[in-house]
Formats: structure tokens, sequence, C-alpha cells
């Protein structure tokens, strides 16, 4: 049994002169059907609620304020779920929607909460289909595409493999509709090609809100936390099929042999940290290179506000970032003992090493 988190895009869902909306959802749906009567298991992370929107409404243009954005969202969310739930009824596979923002994964048991609800829904032979709250969301809770979303999700319910559907055939070395020297890319094996790859010239799409730098970036939550990605080409559903079938897509990311695991890749990549530590030269030294947790000796200052058990970000050196946490001690606390000559001996542990991951200079 394989776990699969499927993405599928904005520009494969809003239908062509060809093909309706309803023709492409009907062509995923019989792919995902078939691959569940194999017994495998899937989650669907859906775009599409803000241009089917626009669809129902004769608006031509992807509106720029947040509040348009938000109220063509709930026309086309409804939308989107009715010709989901219409699919895969008739395959006889019941649906459940699912709208997340990053409030939803933001604390540790709202995310553990979020784990369990995918997981009783699989149990019970349901078909979760998740997209971003964009008709409530503010747009500081917003994750912004569906990409990273979608790797949230697949590392949460420890999927086996996550697969990104989109308008390109794989991935390439230059934007290949600009440069006629790009190469294409068929398998990435470490993060530090992807952080190489992510300098590529990056386009968006007029509907979409990713392009190809959110979908490295959602390679690198995934693969971080032990799964395999795969960029694909969706525009034709027998593609879904043969990956779902064990084919491979265009290009593969080969997932960490050390994963991060549940807790450190909730700490990495869902929460937003909610203020700043910044270390001195012994401190960024012992927790990138000993494994050490972050004492308040070696804080030189802090920014921001935030209580206790609450997500930091921790920089090192030239302020490059070294790592996130849960902090101790608040803000407040930390600033008043930092006033303090504390001794080395009865430093305090402000991070400890089990709430705390390397990040470098993730940007997520």
């Amino acid at each position: 049994m394989t776990l699969w988190v499927i993405k599928v895009g904005t520009s494969l869902l809003r239908g062509t002169n060809e093909r309706s909306t309803a023709e492409i959802i009907d062509g995923y749906s019989a792919c995902i059907a078939k691959s569940k009567s194999k017994g495998d298991q899937v989650i669907l992370v859906t775009s599409g609620a803000v241009g089917l929107g626009c669809l129902r409404l004769g608006i031509k243009k992807r509106p720029d304020d947040l509040a348009s954005l938000q109220a063509v969202a709930a026309v086309g969310q409804g939308h989107l779920m009715g010709l989901y739930e219409k699919s895969f009824s008739s395959h006889g596979y019941n649906v459940a929607q699912v709208l997340l923002t990053r409030a939803e994964l933001g604390t540790r048991m709202s995310y553990r909460n979020a784990s369990l609800t995918f997981k009783k829904l699989l149990a019970m032979n349901v078909i979760p289909i998740v997209n971003e709250n964009d008709t409530i969301s503010a747009e500081e809770l917003r994750y912004g595409d569906n990409d990273t979303l979608s790797a949230l999700v697949a590392s949460a319910v420890s999927a086996d493999q996550l697969i990104l559907l989109t308008d390109v055939d794989r991935l390439y070395s230059k934007n290949p509709k600009t440069n006629a020297e790009a190469k294409p890319i068929t398998e990435v094996h470490h993060s530090t090609e992807i952080e190489s790859l992510e300098k590529v010239d990056k386009q968006k799409g007029e509907w979409g809100t990713g392009g190809i730098q959110t979908k490295l970036s959602a390679a690198k939550i995934a693969t971080a936390s032990g799964i395999t990605v795969q960029l694909a080409d969706g525009r034709d559903p027998t593609q879904l099929a043969e990956l779902l079938n064990g084919s491979r897509g265009g290009t593969v990311f080969y997932p960490s042999p050390k994963p991060l695991g549940s807790l450190k890749s909730w700490l990495a990549h869902a929460i937003k940290p909610l203020g700043i530590i910044y270390l001195d030269k012994g401190a960024s030294l012992a927790i990138k290179e000993r494994g050490a947790s972050l004492l308040l000796v070696g804080i030189t200052k802090v920014s921001g506000n935030f209580s206790a058990n609450q997500p930091v970000k921790i920089l090192g050196l030239e302020h490059t970032e070294v790592a996130r946490g849960l902090s101790s001690l608040s803000s407040e606390d930390l600033r008043n003992a930092l006033k303090m000559n504390i001794s080395s001996e009865k430093s305090q542990v402000v991070v400890h090493r089990d709430v705390l991951v390397l990040t470098g200079q993730l940007k997520t």
C-alpha cells in the first residue's frame, strides 16, 4: 500500500475549448479510483477555487486585492468541490473537504490534530480534498501556494510519495521558455541540488500563485521528511495513471536518508516564527556542529515579542539563519535575563535540542 499526496494546480483545472474543468477532474478521479482499488491511499491537494470563481463570475483577470480574492474563492470553492464530489461518487468514493491556513498547522497540537483527521478519513476510505482557505485567511496566515501546503500535508501524514502535477513536462536547468540552452533534469538527489536550482529563472502563471520556485520549496520540505517527490506533466491524465502504477515522473526528487521526523519537520516548515534570537560565534558553532541546545549565555540580542514555548528564528553571525525552535522563555524574560551577568555554569537552556531544528537559509 502506498500513501500518495497529489497536488493539482489551477492552470490544469481551468479547462480549455477542448476539455472542460469537469472532464479534466473526471480524468484525474478515474486514475485515483483505480489506484485506490489496488489498496493505495490518496490525499488530493487542489488549487482552482479562485480560477473557477473567476470563470463563474465572468472575471477575465485574477483580482489583486485580498477582499476580491476571498469573495471569488468563496464562489469557486463550492463549485470545485461539487465537481470533485460528483466525479468521485461515480466511482463509489466519498470525499471530504479540508480547508487549511497556516493557523491550522501553526501549533503542535493543531498540526497533530490535522494529521489524525487525515488518517481517520483515510481509514474510512474517504478521499480528503485539501485547499488553502482563501475565503477567510488573512494575508499573514496564507501559505501563498498549494505546493507548499501539499508538502506540509505529506509530511504531516508521513506520505510515501508526493506528486506535483503541473503544466510542464519536467524540471529544467534554466527556463526553457526563454533560454534555448535549458537542459532537462530527471533526477535530484540532494537538498543542495535543490538550492542551486532555486536560482533558475522562475515565472508565475497568470492564474496561479506558484511556479518552479514553489515546487522546489515543496520538494525541499517533503524530501527532508523522507518523502519521494515527483514533478510531472498533469495536462494528460494518463500521466497520473502511469505514476500511480509505479512509473517515474518527469523529475524525481529523492528523499533524505536522514529524515527530520514529524516534530522537526513541523518546526522547520509549518510554523511562523514570532521573534528572533541572535547568537554569538560560540553558540552558533555549538548548535551547528556539536548538536547542542541553545543556552542563555550564547545569546546576544532578542527581537520581537513572544511568550514562552512559542516559535523563534535563531540567527548566527552576519544574521544568517541557523535554526528554528521553541523558546522556553518569553521575549520579556530573555531581555531581562540578558541584563544580568550569568556564568556559563548556571546558564539556562533557552531552546532545547529536542525542539530545535537546523534550517540554514530556509525561506518558508
